[in-house]
């Protein structure tokens, strides 16, 4: 079935760096335009950076020039890579299909940033 395990959370400073990871299994990875998601504490789950199969991205504003979304198609592999971490992007990170096909969702990864 249709996996997505998230990994690369924690807690780290303002202006900081995570990597976050996806391991994709039972589905043909390649293929799909894949996301990375963000949910805090009481607000909807937001897709904050995309990218085809080819590997041009998207972004939203609010993480344009700090995040970088990558993938290894090779592997079945997401990747955020994350820096100048600010506060409000703590959240629960989770990757799944852009747009959202209906594959379960995994259990995030956790990102605080805190002082």
């Amino acid at each position: 079935q249709v996996q997505f395990v998230e990994s690369g959370g924690g807690l780290v400073q303002p202006g900081g760096s995570l990597r976050l990871s996806c391991d994709a299994s039972g589905i043909v990875f390649r293929s799909y335009r894949m996301g990375w998601y963000r949910q805090a504490p009481g607000e909807q789950r937001e897709l904050v950076a995309a990218i085809m199969s080819g590997g041009s991205t998207d972004y939203v504003d609010s993480v344009k020039g700090r995040f970088t979304i990558s993938r290894d198609n090779a592997k079945d592999l997401l990747y955020l890579q994350m820096n100048s971490l600010k506060p409000e992007d703590t959240a629960v990170y989770y990757c799944n299909t852009d747009p959202d096909l209906w594959y379960p969702w995994g259990q995030g990864t956790q990102v605080t940033v805190s002082s």
